[in-house]
């Protein structure tokens, strides 16, 4: 399995590194049209595209907010609900939320595909409204858990269909930076989470209104989304044409729909409008696309992003830093190290930022291993712990964060998009859900600097198997991505 892997990765890149011309990364591009006849009319103006990406990503500021809603807020909850001193408990009040997502994002595909992604956007907005209030109004934790469920299912749904969605209706040139607009979005969502906890520990109750905030969000995305496009992928792969030329309009203007509908047509042809089958995912041509996908979500994963997000309070109160202060400087290193990687994305391109995101997180975790030695002093120790913290956090927002789910969404043929995407994230669930079960009882069992050396070892393990195989996609259309990726697969 293993020596079938490498061969599968090694000529995924090869495919990508030649066959597809850079010009396409210019900011200005010569559109050919389908008679033929080159014309130059330049990119598809980004404005008209932008109100639809906008909606969408409320989704990812609402599985932002659930992130960070229980890190200042979840000592008052424990203390109100009778759970007070289990870590287990805890722990469960975070990750029954992700063993929620787990389940949301397995069916995810099949609903993005099935009813398209607007109505699938509509869908996960509604148990994120129910949850948040079951969670709002319950008396003890077994109420807390079953309402952490209902909003898990909504966030497993909300981030797989954001990325399809975000990809889909933006032009090629701008779509990184559209694309990294999700991960900008869940940093605003962590932040405004941060600062409505902050009175918790003051006003007893008010978690319960932390709660209920994200309930207005949520209504907001079901009632935009209805105004919004429906991707075009989606209904040109459904057999209906003249739908996803109505909508291209729409997105793109006037000038590009003949050219876009080519692009489809070409990118297309040959596929089937038929349910796609999980065995489709494992087969020999889509395999090495899916596995790479699944791997770089592991390991975004295993170098233990989300700990700091679900329990940085803790973390900073074992280093004697007060919390509000470092959540808060948290959240800005996080949305900083977002907007950065946003501006980046279509300079420096995809793989770049992989690269120098993971090789920047192993280096935070190796200053967060030096801090917790016995050779540091208190005083640098606690600068080293919280320097550490804060530079692990804004290298992961450089690009670990934004930019696997980018670029997956780039790589996966349109046929199999929506469900290899609900694969991925799959794993990425599980592993955060043991994550945040985990990590305090880990804390207490290796102490930090075990862990820290662990999660270091998993970031620098990233920048390998990036370097390997990983291609670069900037500038490039799906259709073109998914044209050099088919003679390979």
């Amino acid at each position: 399995m293993r020596g079938r892997h490498g061969d599968v990765s090694w000529m995924y890149k090869r495919a990508s590194s030649k066959d597809v011309d850079d010009e396409y990364g210019k900011e200005e591009t010569t559109v050919r049209m389908p008679n033929g006849l080159g014309k130059d009319i330049g990119n598809p103006p980004w404005s008209r595209s932008l109100p639809h990406v906008l909606v969408a990503i409320i989704s990812s500021f609402l599985f932002g907010y659930h992130l960070g809603v229980v890190n200042e807020t979840l000592e008052s909850i424990s203390l109100d609900l009778g759970f007070s001193g289990s870590t287990m408990a805890e722990g469960l009040v975070v990750s029954t939320c992700l063993g929620g997502a787990f389940v949301g994002s397995m069916f995810s595909g099949w609903i993005a595909d099935g009813i398209g992604r607007r109505r699938a956007f509509q869908l996960c907005a509604l148990p994120m409204i129910i949850g948040a209030s079951m969670s709002a109004i319950t008396k003890n934790l077994w109420g807390m858990l079953l309402g952490r469920l209902f909003v898990g299912t909504g966030m497993g749904i909300g981030p797989a269909v954001a990325a399809l969605y975000v990809s889909e209706v933006s032009p090629a040139y701008v779509r990184g930076a559209y694309g990294s607009s999700t991960q900008i979005a869940a940093c605003l969502g962590i932040l405004v989470a941060l600062f409505v906890g902050l009175p918790a520990k003051e006003i007893l109750g008010w978690w319960r209104i932390c709660f209920w905030v994200a309930t207005i969000p949520a209504a907001f995305l079901a009632l935009f989304m209805e105004f919004c496009a429906e991707s075009p992928h989606w209904l040109f792969k459904r057999g209906r044409g003249a739908e996803a030329e109505a909508e291209l309009e729409r997105l793109f203007g006037g000038l590009h729909v003949k050219y876009s509908m080519a692009e489809l047509s070409k990118s297309e042809r040959g596929d089937e409008a038929d349910a796609v089958k999980f065995s489709e995912l494992i087969s020999p041509r889509n395999f090495g696309v899916v596995f790479i996908g699944s791997t770089l979500f592991a390991l975004q994963q295993l170098s233990g992003i989300n700990a700091v997000f679900y329990f940085s309070s803790t973390v900073f109160k074992n280093a004697g830093v007060p919390s509000d202060s470092g959540n808060i400087c948290v959240g800005i290193a996080n949305l900083s190290g977002s907007i950065i990687a946003m501006i980046l994305m279509d300079k420096l391109g995809r793989r770049v930022l992989l690269l120098g995101s993971f090789l920047g997180m192993a280096i935070a975790m190796g200053v967060q291993a030096i801090a917790a030695t016995s050779f540091v002093s208190s005083s640098g120790a606690l600068s080293l712990s919280l320097g550490g913290m804060l530079l692990f956090v804004l290298t992961f927002s450089l690009g670990a964060g934004p930019v696997p789910s980018l670029l997956l969404s780039e790589i996966f043929p349109n046929r199999i998009r929506a469900k290899a995407m609900a694969v991925c994230m799959a794993v990425h669930w599980v592993i955060n859900f043991f994550v945040g079960l985990l990590f305090l009882r880990l804390l207490e069992q290796l102490g930090p600097l075990i862990l820290y050396t662990i999660f270091g070892s998993f970031c620098f393990l990233a920048v390998i198997y990036v370097k390997r195989n990983v291609m670069e996609t900037k500038g490039k259309t799906l259709q073109e991505i998914e044209m050099a990726l088919l003679p390979q697969q």
